[in-house]
């Protein structure tokens, strides 16, 4: 992947592994956010996964090994197609035994659609 910033993938394993190995030195939990190429190799630095649009580009599964390892994994969709209750349901119904925390939200992060999960 190119960063225009001259990073390597080896750079950004190596500063996620600090941050990981720094929050926990201060007692805080962290999350792994959308680094999906990397999870396999960060897995057991991170507390939990947060997700956006793993169903809609179908790479949930790339996540399985923070399930396997008993963590959490928070998933956020935006597809407008979520949005009604047959598509929510469409969702749902696909993440059924994935054991995610699944929220559809608006794209625009504002209320003009109120939040929805499957576990409502």
């Amino acid at each position: 992947m190119k960063t225009g910033v001259g990073l390597s993938a080896a750079d950004q394993l190596s500063y996620n592994r600090f941050i990981a190995n720094e929050a926990h030195t201060r007692g805080l939990a962290v999350a792994l956010k959308n680094d999906l190429d990397q999870v396999t190799q960060l897995v057991d630095y991170f507390d939990f996964a947060v997700n956006e649009q793993c169903a809609q580009y179908d790479e949930c599964d790339l996540l399985d090994p923070f399930v396997a390892a008993g963590k959490a994994v928070l998933q956020a969709e935006y597809a407008s197609e979520y949005q009604s209750t047959s598509g929510l349901a469409l969702l749902c119904n696909e993440m059924a035994g994935s054991e995610f925390s699944t929220l559809v939200l608006p794209l625009d992060l504002d209320d003009s659609v109120a939040p929805r999960g499957c576990d409502d």
